[in-house]
Protein backbone atom coordinates (compact mmCIF):
# COMPACT_ATOMS: atom_id res chain seq x y z
CA UNK A 1 0.00 0.00 0.00
CA UNK A 2 1.28 3.45 -0.90
CA UNK A 3 0.30 6.64 0.91
CA UNK A 4 1.70 10.01 -0.16
CA UNK A 5 1.37 13.41 1.54
CA UNK A 6 2.00 16.97 0.41
CA UNK A 7 2.46 20.07 2.56
CA UNK A 8 -0.83 21.74 3.35
CA UNK A 9 -0.48 24.36 6.08
CA UNK A 10 -0.57 23.79 8.92
CA UNK A 11 -0.19 20.01 8.34
CA UNK A 12 -0.06 17.36 5.64
CA UNK A 13 -2.69 16.45 3.09
CA UNK A 14 -2.88 13.07 1.33
CA UNK A 15 -2.24 12.95 -2.40
CA UNK A 16 -4.75 11.36 -4.73
CA UNK A 17 -4.07 7.76 -5.69
CA UNK A 18 -2.84 8.55 -9.23
CA UNK A 19 -1.21 11.91 -8.47
CA UNK A 20 2.39 12.63 -9.39
CA UNK A 21 4.59 11.43 -6.51
CA UNK A 22 7.08 14.21 -7.27
CA UNK A 23 4.65 16.56 -5.48
CA UNK A 24 4.82 14.52 -2.26
CA UNK A 25 6.98 15.48 0.70
CA UNK A 26 6.39 12.13 2.44
CA UNK A 27 5.74 8.77 0.81
CA UNK A 28 4.87 5.82 3.07
CA UNK A 29 5.18 2.31 1.62
CA UNK A 30 3.50 -0.55 3.49
CA UNK A 31 4.29 -3.96 1.96
CA UNK A 32 4.70 -2.35 -1.48
CA UNK A 33 3.94 -4.38 -4.57
CA UNK A 34 5.94 -4.21 -7.80
CA UNK A 35 3.88 -1.36 -9.26
CA UNK A 36 4.20 0.82 -6.16
CA UNK A 37 7.91 0.11 -5.94
CA UNK A 38 8.35 1.09 -9.59
CA UNK A 39 6.49 4.39 -9.05
CA UNK A 40 8.82 5.35 -6.23
CA UNK A 41 11.97 4.16 -7.98
CA UNK A 42 10.99 6.36 -10.93
CA UNK A 43 11.96 9.26 -8.66
CA UNK A 44 15.56 8.01 -8.73
CA UNK A 45 15.58 6.02 -5.48
CA UNK A 46 16.14 2.35 -4.74
CA UNK A 47 13.44 0.83 -2.51
CA UNK A 48 14.82 -1.95 -0.27
CA UNK A 49 12.96 -5.24 0.00
CA UNK A 50 12.01 -6.88 3.28
CA UNK A 51 14.87 -9.34 2.83
CA UNK A 52 17.29 -6.45 2.40
CA UNK A 53 15.97 -4.72 5.52
CA UNK A 54 16.18 -7.87 7.65
CA UNK A 55 19.61 -8.96 6.43
CA UNK A 56 21.29 -5.65 7.20
CA UNK A 57 23.35 -5.90 10.38
CA UNK A 58 22.77 -3.27 13.05
CA UNK A 59 26.20 -1.77 12.41
CA UNK A 60 25.38 -1.27 8.68
CA UNK A 61 21.81 0.01 8.89
CA UNK A 62 22.88 3.64 8.57
CA UNK A 63 24.53 4.72 5.33
CA UNK A 64 24.33 7.26 2.53
CA UNK A 65 23.68 6.75 -1.14
CA UNK A 66 24.61 10.03 -2.78
CA UNK A 67 22.42 12.72 -1.24
CA UNK A 68 20.00 10.11 0.20
CA UNK A 69 20.30 9.13 3.85
CA UNK A 70 19.28 5.49 4.36
CA UNK A 71 18.38 4.69 7.97
CA UNK A 72 16.82 1.45 9.24
CA UNK A 73 15.44 1.05 12.76
CA UNK A 74 13.52 -1.67 14.58
CA UNK A 75 10.06 -0.64 15.77
CA UNK A 76 7.30 -2.52 17.59
CA UNK A 77 4.07 -2.92 15.68
CA UNK A 78 1.58 -5.49 14.48
CA UNK A 79 1.68 -7.88 11.56
CA UNK A 80 -1.17 -8.81 9.22
CA UNK A 81 -2.61 -11.11 11.91
CA UNK A 82 -2.53 -8.27 14.49
CA UNK A 83 0.20 -9.92 16.51
CA UNK A 84 2.69 -7.70 18.31
CA UNK A 85 6.25 -8.01 17.05
CA UNK A 86 9.30 -5.90 16.23
CA UNK A 87 10.22 -5.31 12.59
CA UNK A 88 12.52 -3.11 10.48
CA UNK A 89 11.47 0.28 9.12
CA UNK A 90 13.67 2.10 6.61
CA UNK A 91 13.79 5.88 6.20
CA UNK A 92 15.00 7.25 2.86
CA UNK A 93 15.65 10.95 3.43
CA UNK A 94 16.52 13.15 0.46
CA UNK A 95 16.54 16.95 0.03
CA UNK A 96 13.20 16.65 -1.79
CA UNK A 97 11.17 14.13 0.21
CA UNK A 98 11.01 11.48 2.92
CA UNK A 99 10.19 7.88 2.01
CA UNK A 100 9.44 5.22 4.62
CA UNK A 101 9.37 1.50 3.87
CA UNK A 102 7.80 -0.97 6.29
CA UNK A 103 6.13 -4.38 6.34
CA UNK A 104 4.17 -4.09 9.58
CA UNK A 105 2.04 -1.38 11.18
CA UNK A 106 3.69 0.72 13.89
CA UNK A 107 0.95 3.06 15.02
CA UNK A 108 2.84 6.39 14.50
CA UNK A 109 2.82 5.87 10.72
CA UNK A 110 -0.97 5.66 10.80
CA UNK A 111 -1.48 8.75 12.98
CA UNK A 112 1.25 11.17 11.93
CA UNK A 113 -0.44 12.19 8.68
CA UNK A 114 -3.35 13.74 10.59
CA UNK A 115 -1.25 15.06 13.49
CA UNK A 116 1.69 16.58 11.63
CA UNK A 117 0.59 20.13 12.46
CA UNK A 118 1.21 19.38 16.16
CA UNK A 119 4.84 18.50 15.53
CA UNK A 120 7.38 20.81 17.15
CA UNK A 121 9.58 20.41 14.04
CA UNK A 122 6.93 21.56 11.59
CA UNK A 123 6.58 20.40 7.98
CA UNK A 124 8.64 23.02 6.15
CA UNK A 125 11.08 20.50 4.67
CA UNK A 126 11.54 16.72 4.37
CA UNK A 127 14.03 16.86 7.23
CA UNK A 128 11.45 18.50 9.47
CA UNK A 129 8.82 15.96 8.45
CA UNK A 130 11.33 13.24 9.33
CA UNK A 131 11.94 14.72 12.78
CA UNK A 132 8.20 15.14 13.29
CA UNK A 133 7.66 11.47 12.51
CA UNK A 134 10.49 10.51 14.87
CA UNK A 135 8.84 12.64 17.55
CA UNK A 136 5.59 10.74 17.01
CA UNK A 137 7.44 7.42 17.28
CA UNK A 138 9.10 8.46 20.54
CA UNK A 139 5.73 9.52 21.93
CA UNK A 140 4.33 6.12 20.99
CA UNK A 141 7.12 4.34 22.89
CA UNK A 142 6.29 6.51 25.90
CA UNK A 143 2.63 5.46 25.61
CA UNK A 144 3.64 1.79 25.50
CA UNK A 145 5.74 2.20 28.63
CA UNK A 146 2.88 3.96 30.41
CA UNK A 147 0.56 1.09 29.47
CA UNK A 148 3.11 -1.36 30.86
CA UNK A 149 3.19 0.58 34.10
CA UNK A 150 -0.60 0.37 34.40
CA UNK A 151 -0.56 -3.40 33.82
CA UNK A 152 2.14 -3.82 36.47
CA UNK A 153 0.09 -1.70 38.89
CA UNK A 154 -2.91 -3.98 38.35
CA UNK A 155 -0.86 -7.14 38.73
CA UNK A 156 0.79 -5.80 41.88
CA UNK A 157 -2.61 -5.10 43.45
CA UNK A 158 -3.68 -8.66 42.63
CA UNK A 159 -0.51 -10.34 43.87
CA UNK A 160 0.11 -8.20 46.95
CA UNK A 161 -3.54 -7.63 47.82
CA UNK A 162 -5.10 -8.82 51.08
CA UNK A 163 -7.51 -11.13 49.30
CA UNK A 164 -6.06 -14.54 48.60
CA UNK A 165 -5.37 -15.36 44.94
CA UNK A 166 -5.91 -18.81 43.54
CA UNK A 167 -3.18 -20.48 41.55
CA UNK A 168 -5.00 -19.96 38.26
CA UNK A 169 -5.29 -16.22 38.90
CA UNK A 170 -1.59 -16.04 39.74
CA UNK A 171 -0.72 -17.91 36.57
CA UNK A 172 -2.72 -15.41 34.53
CA UNK A 173 -0.89 -12.59 36.31
CA UNK A 174 2.42 -14.26 35.49
CA UNK A 175 1.40 -14.43 31.82
CA UNK A 176 0.57 -10.71 31.84
CA UNK A 177 3.93 -9.92 33.41
CA UNK A 178 5.72 -11.97 30.77
CA UNK A 179 3.89 -10.16 27.98
CA UNK A 180 4.91 -6.79 29.40
CA UNK A 181 8.49 -7.99 29.69
CA UNK A 182 8.46 -8.89 25.99
CA UNK A 183 6.96 -5.51 25.13
CA UNK A 184 9.61 -3.58 27.09
CA UNK A 185 12.29 -5.58 25.28
CA UNK A 186 10.84 -4.45 21.93
CA UNK A 187 10.67 -0.84 23.13
CA UNK A 188 14.30 -1.02 24.31
CA UNK A 189 15.39 -2.23 20.86
CA UNK A 190 13.41 0.59 19.23
CA UNK A 191 14.96 3.23 21.49
CA UNK A 192 18.45 1.83 20.94
CA UNK A 193 18.21 1.85 17.13
CA UNK A 194 16.54 5.27 17.07
CA UNK A 195 19.23 6.75 19.29
CA UNK A 196 21.91 5.49 16.90
CA UNK A 197 19.92 6.83 13.95
CA UNK A 198 19.60 10.31 15.46
CA UNK A 199 23.24 10.51 16.50
CA UNK A 200 24.30 9.60 12.96
CA UNK A 201 21.72 11.96 11.46
CA UNK A 202 23.14 14.86 13.52
CA UNK A 203 26.60 14.18 12.11
CA UNK A 204 25.25 13.99 8.56
CA UNK A 205 23.22 17.16 9.05
CA UNK A 206 26.41 19.00 9.95
CA UNK A 207 27.86 18.21 6.53
CA UNK A 208 24.89 19.51 4.52
CA UNK A 209 25.55 22.59 2.43
CA UNK A 210 22.17 24.20 3.12
CA UNK A 211 21.51 22.87 6.57
CA UNK A 212 18.82 24.21 8.87
CA UNK A 213 20.49 25.46 12.09
CA UNK A 214 17.52 24.34 14.18
CA UNK A 215 17.64 20.72 13.01
CA UNK A 216 20.53 19.65 15.24
CA UNK A 217 18.84 21.29 18.24
CA UNK A 218 15.58 19.44 17.56
CA UNK A 219 17.38 16.11 17.06
CA UNK A 220 19.37 16.52 20.28
CA UNK A 221 16.16 17.28 22.18
CA UNK A 222 14.68 14.04 20.85
CA UNK A 223 17.80 12.14 21.95
CA UNK A 224 17.28 13.54 25.46
CA UNK A 225 13.70 12.26 25.35
CA UNK A 226 15.00 8.83 24.35
CA UNK A 227 17.52 8.86 27.22
CA UNK A 228 14.74 9.73 29.67
CA UNK A 229 12.61 6.87 28.34
CA UNK A 230 15.55 4.48 28.71
CA UNK A 231 15.83 5.41 32.40
CA UNK A 232 12.09 4.81 32.84
CA UNK A 233 12.45 1.55 30.94
CA UNK A 234 15.12 0.33 33.37
CA UNK A 235 12.75 1.12 36.24
CA UNK A 236 9.93 -0.84 34.58
CA UNK A 237 12.23 -3.79 33.93
CA UNK A 238 13.09 -3.90 37.62
CA UNK A 239 9.36 -3.90 38.41
CA UNK A 240 8.81 -6.72 35.92
CA UNK A 241 11.54 -8.77 37.61
CA UNK A 242 10.14 -8.06 41.09
CA UNK A 243 6.57 -8.88 40.02
CA UNK A 244 7.76 -12.13 38.41
CA UNK A 245 9.60 -13.21 41.56
CA UNK A 246 6.68 -12.25 43.79
CA UNK A 247 4.12 -14.08 41.65
CA UNK A 248 6.25 -17.22 41.48
CA UNK A 249 6.71 -16.99 45.25
CA UNK A 250 2.96 -16.78 45.80
CA UNK A 251 2.41 -19.77 43.53
CA UNK A 252 5.05 -21.74 45.42
CA UNK A 253 3.49 -20.82 48.76
CA UNK A 254 0.08 -21.95 47.58
CA UNK A 255 1.46 -25.21 46.24
CA UNK A 256 3.47 -25.74 49.43
CA UNK A 257 0.30 -25.32 51.47
CA UNK A 258 -1.35 -28.08 49.45
CA UNK A 259 1.67 -30.34 49.84
CA UNK A 260 1.78 -29.64 53.58
CA UNK A 261 -1.91 -30.56 53.93
CA UNK A 262 -1.34 -33.81 52.07
CA UNK A 263 1.70 -34.55 54.23
CA UNK A 264 -0.26 -33.97 57.44
CA UNK A 265 -3.12 -36.18 56.22
CA UNK A 266 -0.63 -38.92 55.39
CA UNK A 267 0.99 -38.54 58.82
CA UNK A 268 -2.41 -38.87 60.53
CA UNK A 269 -2.84 -42.33 59.04
CA UNK A 270 0.66 -43.55 59.81
CA UNK A 271 -0.02 -44.78 63.39
CA UNK A 272 -3.31 -46.54 62.44
CA UNK A 273 -1.52 -48.08 59.45
CA UNK A 274 1.26 -49.34 61.73
CA UNK A 275 -1.24 -50.95 64.09
CA UNK A 276 -3.22 -52.49 61.24
CA UNK A 277 0.00 -53.78 59.68
CA UNK A 278 1.07 -55.47 62.90
CA UNK A 279 -2.22 -57.26 63.40
CA UNK A 280 -2.50 -58.07 59.73
CA UNK A 281 0.55 -60.32 59.85
CA UNK A 282 -0.25 -63.96 59.15
CA UNK A 283 1.69 -65.62 61.96
CA UNK A 284 0.26 -68.81 63.43
CA UNK A 285 0.78 -67.74 67.05
CA UNK A 286 -0.42 -64.25 67.91
CA UNK A 287 -1.70 -63.98 71.54
CA UNK A 288 -4.17 -61.17 70.77
CA UNK A 289 -6.08 -63.27 68.25
CA UNK A 290 -7.70 -65.29 71.02
CA UNK A 291 -8.97 -62.22 72.93
CA UNK A 292 -12.73 -61.71 72.46
CA UNK A 293 -12.43 -57.92 72.27
CA UNK A 294 -9.12 -57.74 70.39
CA UNK A 295 -10.74 -56.42 67.20
CA UNK A 296 -12.43 -53.51 68.98
CA UNK A 297 -9.31 -52.80 70.99
CA UNK A 298 -7.25 -52.57 67.78
CA UNK A 299 -9.82 -50.27 66.18
CA UNK A 300 -9.83 -48.06 69.25
CA UNK A 301 -6.04 -47.92 69.26
CA UNK A 302 -6.02 -46.86 65.61
CA UNK A 303 -8.61 -44.13 66.19
CA UNK A 304 -6.84 -42.93 69.33
CA UNK A 305 -3.45 -42.76 67.57
CA UNK A 306 -4.92 -40.76 64.69
CA UNK A 307 -6.72 -38.35 67.07
CA UNK A 308 -3.62 -37.96 69.18
CA UNK A 309 -1.51 -37.17 66.13
CA UNK A 310 -4.07 -34.57 64.98
CA UNK A 311 -4.08 -32.89 68.41
CA UNK A 312 -0.28 -32.76 68.41
CA UNK A 313 -0.13 -31.22 64.92
CA UNK A 314 -2.77 -28.71 65.95
CA UNK A 315 -0.80 -27.73 69.02
CA UNK A 316 2.31 -27.20 66.84
CA UNK A 317 0.36 -24.96 64.49
CA UNK A 318 0.83 -27.23 61.50
CA UNK A 319 -2.90 -27.37 60.77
Amino acid sequence: MLAAYRPDAPGLAPLEAEADLAKAIWIDLLEPDAEETARVEALGLSVPTLEDMEEIEISNRLHREGDCQVMTVMLPGRDAERRQFSGPVTFLLTPDRLITVRHHTPRPFETFGTRAERSSAGIGSPVRVFLGLVEEIIARQADLLEATGRVLDRVASEVYGEEANDVEGLRLALRDIGQQGELTAKVRLALFTMERMLSTFIVWNGTMKHRDPQIATLAKAQMRDINALEVHLDFLNSRVALATDATLGMINLDENAVVRTLSVVAALFLPPTLIASIYGMNFAHMPELDEPYAYFIALSAMVASAVGTWIWFKAKGWL
